[in-house]
């Protein structure tokens, strides 16, 4: 791909990251995004073949500049399950900030907009990739609690740390990003690491 069809993706990208962080997912249609980024809605459809493949290269596009991978390396090279699990939710309870405003307008168009719903699935079970991997990592160390097999304990922190119950706990009920991250980290240990008596 040449520079000129590199930096055109990139606006594209771009714009419609800025797009759904301030109208919402409803608003952001191929045609609104040509205008926004002054090309014409072919030039934007040569570069995404549909709006669902739009949105959801938007969300990894947003990844990509948040440095998921290096913010997610911690986690990835902790020695222990207990240790990738406490470290995964704090990435995870940081990250969660900076991706809101996408999130949101994905979350709030997706019961009516296929694309929408499709973009937010797909950056979801990638977040359930990084809870079963530390899951699995506490079941590799035998300290994944009794009572838990790893797919049901994977749905029940994917569960836990899905996008509205942190919107519940930090817009609703005032919780700090610091404060969130502690509790979870507290729930979760008590809930899938085996106790020295267990």
């Amino acid at each position: 791909m040449s520079r000129e069809n590199v930096d055109t993706r990139e606006k594209i990208l771009a714009a419609t990251v800025r797009m759904l962080e301030v109208h919402g997912g409803k608003g952001v249609r191929m045609g609104d995004i040509a205008k926004e980024t002054g090309i014409s809605r072919q030039a934007v459809y040569l570069h995404f073949a549909s709006r669902a493949q739009l949105l959801a290269a938007a969300t990894r596009y947003l990844d990509e500049k948040l440095d998921v991978d290096s913010r997610l390396a911690p986690s990835r090279a902790a020695t222990s399950g207990t240790e990738r699990l406490a470290l995964y939710i704090e990435c995870w309870g940081n990250y969660i900030p900076e991706i809101y405003g996408v999130g949101k307008a994905l979350m709030m168009a997706q019961d009516t907009d296929e694309a929408a719903a499709a973009a937010w699935q797909d950056r979801m079970l990638a977040m359930r990739d990084g809870c079963r991997a530390a899951i699995d990592a506490l079941h590799v160390d035998g300290k994944l609690a009794a009572g838990w097999t790893r797919p049901k304990a994977t749905d029940a922190l994917w569960t836990l740390l899905l996008v509205p119950n942190w919107e519940n706990l930090t817009q609703e009920c005032g919780w700090s990003t610091n404060d969130y991250i502690r509790r979870m980290k507290a729930v979760a240990e008590r809930a899938f690491v085996a106790q020295d008596d267990d």
